[in-house]
């Protein structure tokens, strides 16, 4: 199934009761969020946690790799090391940990990986536009 919505930051609690929606429906998943350098991907992560209630900072992961936040959400950055150091870190045997993953930068090439491996994959798009982000969601 794929949603596209256009919102502006103001409108992003529409984006994250959609994302809530679909992780309700899939349980325990993986979402790998794609777009260009400041698109919103933590920003969306953020508004995510916020929404659980969990007072956690969220950062961006680019430098860490992987930050693990209440309530068993994940948050990965593959920017830096690419798919393949990824992979050799063992981050790849932590999509099985219960929880929800949220990876950034996360390509066609780990989505395929994750499909074969049996996992729940989100994605979302986004992409940025006059004042607003177009978000592409396909669960």
């Amino acid at each position: 199934m794929q949603e596209k919505l256009d919102l502006n930051l103001e409108q992003l609690e529409k984006i994250v009761e959609l994302v809530d929606k679909y992780i309700k429906q899939k349980g325990d998943c993986v979402i790998l969020l794609q777009g260009d350098l400041a698109s919103g991907k933590t920003t969306l992560v953020k508004n995510y946690v916020k929404s659980k209630s969990i007072e956690d900072v969220v950062t961006s992961p680019t430098f860490s790799i992987q930050t693990i936040y209440s309530n068993n959400i994940y948050h990965y950055d593959v920017y830096n090391k690419g798919l393949e150091e990824f992979i050799s870190l063992g981050l790849l045997e932590e999509f099985e940990k219960e929880g929800i993953h949220f990876v950034e930068w996360g390509d066609e090439r780990l989505e395929e990986l994750l499909h074969s491996y049996g996992f729940n994959v989100i994605t979302i798009k986004i992409e940025k536009k006059e004042n607003k982000r177009q978000y592409t969601i396909n669960a």
